[in-house]
């Protein structure tokens, strides 16, 4: 008898069935990383430094010595540029007594124009002399006039005007009259007023940068012209000074190597006082004692 034998594989439940199982997992999202502590540190240094520079320039400056001294290097310097150009255009840039009585002699002695003095010259300095006040002065006092920032800016600003003139006369050299004479002229004036109204603001009127007569005649009325502790007299003896050796060093400087190389060190000088405003003392902050 034949063994029918089934080839076919069993179907037993008793057998184990396999399936495949998916799992379905989330994957974490990684955290960021803390920066590195060096440079939180950095970055929390630049915004110091920043801080404390705003503050820096946004304080009032102090009258000390160290101003007193800026005012009496801006005094050369004026003297240098009017020993130039009085010469050179036959009016002054800062010394405005000398435009104003020239100005009236022309209008009644009109054909005294180019012998004596130049009229144009002479209305665009005392025109432009006036602007340059009047717009530092209004400006100052809508922002203050001692604030850092805004003296730099004035000294910065005068100092490109200075180098400014210079610059036409290197290149288009002296002319007595006309556009290129009216525009040095109006240069170096426009500076003139701007920085003599500034020099006011720092509360040392003996110290005009610009103007002798008063100087003058307050020196000789002083009752204390001889005391040994005068500090208004000894402002007044040293801004003459300046003035007088700036001129002598414009007029020496005139002669060797040109009104062009004169001006350029004028602005060289305000430039200098620029950077010196920077360092110069500030006001203190009044102290404000809290009530618990």
């Amino acid at each position: 008898m034949s063994d029918n034998r089934s080839y076919f594989p069993s179907t037993s439940s008793s057998q184990p069935t396999y399936s495949r199982v998916v799992q379905m997992t989330t994957t974490p999202e990684p955290e960021p990383k803390a920066a590195p502590a060096a440079a939180r540190t950095g970055s929390t240094t630049a915004k110091t430094t920043i801080e404390h520079v705003g503050h820096h320039l946004k304080e009032n400056i102090r009258s000390t010595m160290f101003c007193e001294i800026q005012l009496l290097l801006l005094t050369f310097c004026t003297g240098i540029q009017d020993a130039t150009t009085f010469p050179d255009y036959h009016c002054f840039a800062s010394n405005q007594t000398g435009n104003t009585i020239f100005l009236c002699v022309a209008l009644v002695l009109p054909h005294l124009n180019g012998e004596m003095f130049v009229t144009s010259n002479i209305g665009i300095a005392l025109g432009l002399f006036l602007g340059g006040g009047w717009l530092t002065g209004q400006l100052g006092h809508a922002i203050g006039p001692r604030k850092r920032w805004w003296l730099v800016l004035c000294n910065f600003v005068q100092s490109g005007l200075v180098l400014g003139a210079a610059a036409i006369q290197y290149r288009h050299g002296i002319a007595v009259q006309g556009p290129k004479a009216l525009s040095v002229i109006g240069l170096l004036a426009f500076a003139s007023g701007s920085q003599v109204v500034q020099s006011r603001s720092l509360a040392m009127t003996e110290i005009s940068t610009a103007m002798a007569t008063a100087a003058w005649v307050d020196l000789l009325i002083d009752k204390k012209l001889l005391a040994f502790d005068n500090r208004p007299r000894t402002r007044r003896v040293a801004f003459l000074a300046s003035l007088i050796l700036g001129a002598f060093a414009g007029a020496f400087i005139y002669r060797e190597v040109g009104s062009a190389t004169a001006i350029a060190v004028s602005g060289a000088g305000k430039l200098l006082v620029t950077v010196m405003f920077v360092f110069a003392g500030a006001e203190k902050e009044p102290k404000t004692d809290s009530v618990v």
